[in-house]
């Protein structure tokens, strides 16, 4: 009687996994806010432009700006919206960026938060994305990244600014 084989089962082969990169970026984001005409608290989610999945407005340094304007100015290029944003993050979470080469680079971001006064007719990247404002609570139903979706779950522009 033969034993049992106890190896593991094995995934389909799908080739060799995207090597990782040891080194993190940094990116900076904006976590724009606003409120709604009952007073109740909306932040905007928009589309990235290759994957469409739901996200905040980053990106990386930008020459020049502090961390908190150049945030600032990626949510106005991606979003058009303009505000007062946070000196200090008011979180922060890592995803794993594919490069064009194909590896991927682990990316820690850190938000600010923007409290929208205006939005802009025209933008760096109108007709590019779509935009999305919803309660917290429901905006943090639609993203990937589980540190994300636990910063805009617990968001509280009053405890932040």
């Amino acid at each position: 009687m033969s034993k049992p084989d106890k190896s593991p089962s094995r995934a389909p082969d799908r080739g060799p996994a995207p090597e990782v990169s040891q080194e993190p970026g940094a990116q900076f984001a904006a976590l724009p806010w606003r409120r709604n005409a009952e007073g109740q608290v909306e932040v905007l989610l928009i589309t990235s432009r290759e994957t469409h999945r739901w996200v905040i407005p980053k990106g990386w340094p930008i020459k020049g700006m502090d961390s908190s304007h150049s945030a600032a100015q990626e949510a106005f290029e991606e979003a058009g919206v303009r505000g007062k944003v946070t000196k200090h993050p008011v979180g922060g979470y890592a995803y794993d960026k594919r490069l064009k080469d194909g590896r991927l680079q682990r990316v820690r971001v850190a938000v600010f938060g923007l409290h929208v006064d205006r939005e802009a007719d025209a933008y760096p990247e109108l007709g590019q994305r779509e935009k999305l404002w919803l309660p917290p609570m429901e905006a943090a139903k639609k993203v990937a990244e589980a540190e994300l979706m636990v910063l805009l779950a617990s968001f509280n522009p009053e405890s932040n600014r």
